[in-house]
């Protein structure tokens, strides 16, 4: 088994430790995810905690790790009753973000239940995680499909595999630590509010501290024995704190009080439902038990809600998680208990976070320096077209609503999503198939016609039917997919006008949380002045789109035919990229070429047909107000092989005009070329 990197040597990220050891001193907590940029060790601390969790009492020969002093009644390997008992050291599994159905929940062998009756299950990563951690790195690019499995486990604490009436059930409760870049995609709501505690992660901008970062990793990848070996007495006395704290737990008091702050504080954020006030309390007592207090206090209610409440504010994936601590502050104060006693300042608790602390990072064969807060953001890129005399600055968008659904014709092969139609692991079914591979959906109807003509040949002579390998046959299936969706955004001086740029952002916004909800990639590209900019290449990353927008100002010529031309690079280039990926093209614009050549008219014409020839589905989001208009979007629509839609029939409650499809718009089209 390789080494792993030690907890104690983490350098700095002190809300991050915090928040892994008081879910190590208290599972019940709910786990926690951590969201941060690439290269801040958030997957080498998680690894690094599976070391400090104590030994887990086990059944001897129970693949489903059942506790002896209360063994699961309904366990596949069961019944246990006096069996023999042993320890095992505590599991971190990992789930790869690619991982299938059949692995994460286990395997059901179809052909021994149908033609034997044997229930032959192998266990899958669930049953591995039972009463240890379960980790997934990048856990905001996992499929639908295993998110939907997550979820139930989570919530029932058990995992049920199903086929054709046979079925297997085991428990599985686990410790939920999540990893994720927020730039490649948010999670859906469903699964955040799962996660006990968030953390937010950024490398240090204090240069002593970053030196002390590489000296360590450098030291670890040189020999990882000796460099773990210097850390281990460290380890040790953590592992004894969690121990200690664990044994603890069960002593600490949450006084009417502390639970009136928590409960005041989750209704003051206006958070949904009543899990947060739950998370929060469990998190008060472990804060509590880890620095040696049986009785909870006000700063540990206050370093509760900043673990447990800001990834539960969001009401949309453009909002910044985060609290307000001015207003915490307000409130704890508010229902403060008077006589509540000052926490003690020589007590096992002192030195760090709600008086719970982690190791100083002075203490430890390698002292690091300490380092200020990570410094703001750097400054945004120069807006896309350069600067100009024509230029004005960015107007804030209007409110987002509810748009109407755009979809791809035809019937792809893509991701899962929501928005197309494609042929999926699931959905309804549609036909059955020789399977190729591992049978994973049996379609039994199927199945059974393909074996009942030889039965007689096969020698049949009971009840039971004799199924053969070549008699097995592969549920089909229709769902939905994501697809890639691509802007162009028209940001000219003829958009520039300030309410209609505002509305005109309201809508791109609009359309990116429907892609968003959809589980669409997304690009941006931009036109103004001399020509067009990918403001944000393909990307599961709503948020960063809406981010690149809002900076977005106008300003100069219209340079159509370059955006179109450039929307096309793109996805010649994400094409083979991913292949099975359909896109999706929304030209946002009033129609307006002023720019780009002799006759940009009859540039953008040409740009046009050739997403035309390549049979890309597009929409143009027709921009254009006032009395007399031009209909230069419909011609460009037209051109396309697409629809045009105006911003007030894009609403999904207009009663402008009927649901667009972008599958029966593009034959109108074709029907009105020819």
């Amino acid at each position: 088994m390789s080494t792993r990197y030690p907890f104690t040597a983490v350098v700095g990220m002190d809300d991050l430790r915090l928040a892994l050891l008081l879910n190590a001193v208290s599972p019940a907590v709910g786990g926690v995810l951590v969201r941060g940029e690439k290269g801040t060790a958030k997957s080498t601390a998680v690894r690094a905690l599976a070391d400090l969790l104590p030994a887990v009492p086990v059944v001897a020969g129970c693949r489903f790790s059942c506790d002896p002093g209360a063994p699961d009644p309904g366990c596949p390997d069961g019944p246990h009753q006096g069996d023999a008992s042993g320890s095992r050291a505590a599991r971190m599994v990992e789930l790869p973000v690619g991982a299938s159905e059949d692995r994460l929940v286990g395997a059901l062998d179809i052909e021994k239940a149908l033609a034997d009756g044997v229930k032959a299950f192998e266990p899958g990563l669930l049953a591995d995680a039972h009463r240890g951690i379960l980790y997934v790195d990048e856990v905001n690019l996992l499929h639908d499909h295993l998110i939907d499995l997550l979820l139930d486990a989570a919530a029932m604490g058990s995992s049920y595999v199903e086929r054709e009436g046979v079925s297997v059930r085991h428990a599985a409760r686990f410790l939920l630590v999540g990893t994720m870049n927020p730039e490649e995609g948010e999670l859906r709501p469903q699964l955040l509010d799962r996660f006990g505690l968030t953390v937010e992660v950024a490398a240090s901008r204090e240069p002593e501290q970053r030196v002390e970062v590489v000296r360590r990793r450098l030291a670890f990848e040189d020999d990882p024995a000796v460099f773990a070996a210097r850390w281990a007495d460290e380890e040790a006395a953590l592992r004894d704190r969690i121990v200690a704290a664990r044994a603890l737990l069960p002593q600490v008091v949450l006084g009417d009080a502390a639970l009136l702050q928590i409960a005041a504080t989750c209704a003051a954020f206006e958070v949904d439902g009543m899990r947060a006030d739950i998370v929060m309390a469990r998190t008060a007592t472990a804060l509590a038990a880890w620095a040696g207090r049986t009785e909870v206090t006000s700063d540990d209610v206050r370093q509760a809600a900043l673990l447990a409440l800001p990834h539960r504010r969001r009401r949309n994936p453009f909002d910044a998680p985060g609290l307000d601590e001015d207003k915490l502050d307000e409130t704890l104060e508010q229902f403060k208990d008077d006589d509540e006693p000052d926490p003690d300042p020589d007590g096992p608790g002192d030195g760090g976070p709600g008086g719970g602390g982690v190791p100083p990072q002075g203490e430890g064969p390698d002292a690091a320096p300490e380092s200020p807060a990570p410094a703001d953001a750097p400054a945004q890129a120069p807006a896309p077209g350069g600067p100009g005399a024509g230029d004005r600055a960015a107007v804030k968008a209007a409110e987002p609503f509810r748009t109407k659904m755009l979809s791809v014709p035809g019937l792809g092969e893509g991701a899962a999503g929501r928005r197309s139609r494609a042929r999926t692991a699931h959905g309804r079914t549609t036909g059955a198939t020789r399977p190729r591979g591992t049978l994973t959906k049996l379609h039994l109807t199927a199945t059974v016609t393909a074996a009942a003509p030889h039965q007689k040949a096969r020698g049949r002579s009971g009840p039971g039917l004799v199924v053969r390998r070549d008699d097995l046959r592969q549920a089909t299936r229709e769902g939905r997919e994501g697809n890639l969706v691509l802007f162009a955004v028209d940001a000219s001086g003829s958009m520039a006008a300030r309410q209609r740029m505002s509305a005109v952002k309201g809508a791109v916004l609009s359309l990116l949380l429907d892609a968003y909800q959809r589980r669409d990639k997304v690009g941006l590209i931009t036109f103004r002045g001399r020509g067009a900019e990918v403001a944000l290449p393909p990307t599961s990353s709503v948020d960063a789109a809406a981010a690149r927008l809002e900076q977005l100002p106008t300003g100069g010529r219209t340079p159509l035919s370059a955006g179109l031309l450039k929307a096309h690079d793109v996805l010649r280039v994400e094409r083979l990229r991913d292949p099975s990926r359909r896109p999706l093209l929304v030209v946002v614009t009033d129609g307006r070429a002023t720019g780009g050549g002799a006759d940009p008219l009859a540039l953008a014409t040409r740009a046009a047909r050739l997403h035309a020839a390549e049979g890309t589905a597009s929409v143009v989001v027709d921009c254009e107000t006032g009395p007399v208009r031009l209909g230069l979007a419909g011609h460009l629509a037209r051109e396309l092989g697409g629809t045009a839609v105006t911003l007030d029939e894009l609403r999904a409650d207009s009663i402008a005009g009927l649901v667009r499809n972008v599958q029966a718009e593009s034959a109108n089209a074709t029907r009105r070329a020819a």
